[in-house]
């Protein structure tokens, strides 16, 4: 049982890390009904960007002969994403207004390959190792004779996550801003016809996206690394999105759990019946199964349509 614990703890500290991404698609689906493709680059992205900012062998130390401080390395990052939300909406959104979701989705795509690829040539493609002075190692607990051990780091994201969660679900239910989001994301015409920039709006989002990729980027790169396999965990955080609903935050949260725990406890314990390599494939059977019975996702919006 204090295996299956353990486990379980594991599972539960892997979907905060999941769930942490999937958070950034939710916002951007939330505000504009786009599926952004590349918000795992928006992550890969500004890991890169703040590594540059606090390490010696980057562009900002090779032009100014010095590193920023993590705080400051931090801010000035979040400026970079800034920017780039930008330039998407100036460059990319701004002529697509009232197009289908297809032709936004397939810019999203575009958008991720050009990053990915922008990101190479400025940065360089070698793992990179991002210390911000953030607790490593295993936290270790004597629990009846058997030592529990869960990484520390997790820790932090899982506390991280719960802050993040609190603070956008305030941000869309009560201010002004984020009824503005939700009224873009049901209406674009509609939303302007009232005097909502839109313009605007999309910029906005796409920050904050920006911002919770820089949180998730952090957060992986202190983990793993700065690599640029770090743009895959989109793939992964599709089925979180099916499972908890594209336009729920905690929706996001919880499904990153549930895909979490399932895999874990799935690989350890059916794997070795099975040949091992569960937890690659379980988040998307167990998404399928969903689709079948509940296509919105457990907090997701029914949307009812007359014909």
């Amino acid at each position: 049982m204090l295996f299956l614990l353990e486990t379980v703890i594991s599972g539960l500290m892997a979907g905060v890390m999941y769930s942490l991404v999937a958070l950034g698609f939710v916002l951007i689906f939330k505000a504009s009904g786009i599926f952004n493709f590349a918000q795992g680059v928006f992550a890969l992205f500004a890991g890169l960007a703040l590594y540059d900012f606090i390490a010696q062998d980057g562009w900002f130390y090779g032009l100014f002969g010095f590193v920023l401080p993590v705080w400051l390395g931090i801010i000035a990052t979040m400026g970079v994403m800034v920017i780039v939300a930008w330039l998407v909406e100036l460059l990319v959104l701004r002529h697509l207004v009232n197009q289908e979701p297809i032709i936004l989705f397939m810019s999203t795509i575009g958008l991720a390959y050009f990053l990915e690829g922008l990101g190479d040539m400025l940065f360089g493609s070698d793992v990179k190792p991002l210390n911000i002075g953030l607790p490593s190692g295993a936290w270790d607990y004597l629990l009846d004779n058997y030592n529990l051990y869960v990484e520390k780091l997790e820790i932090v994201a899982a506390v991280v996550a719960a802050v993040l969660v609190i603070v956008l679900a305030i941000f869309f239910q009560k201010t002004r801003i984020g009824r503005a989001l939700r009224a873009v994301a049901d209406d674009h015409q509609a939303a302007l016809s009232v005097g909502i920039s839109l313009r605007m709006i999309w910029v906005i989002v796409w920050s904050v996206s920006g911002f919770v990729a820089l949180v998730a980027g952090v957060m992986w790169g202190s983990k793993s690394g700065i690599q640029f396999s770090l743009s895959l965990i989109a793939l992964k955080a599709l089925p979180v999105l099916i499972l908890g609903g594209f336009t729920s935050v905690p929706g996001a949260i919880i499904g990153g759990l549930i895909i979490g725990v399932g895999e874990k406890v799935a690989e350890v314990f059916g794997g070795p019946y099975v040949g091992g390599a569960i937890e690659n494939w379980f988040a998307y059977v167990l998404a399928l199964a969903f689709l079948l019975f509940r296509p919105q996702g457990l907090f997701g919006e029914k949307i009812i349509e007359r014909v």
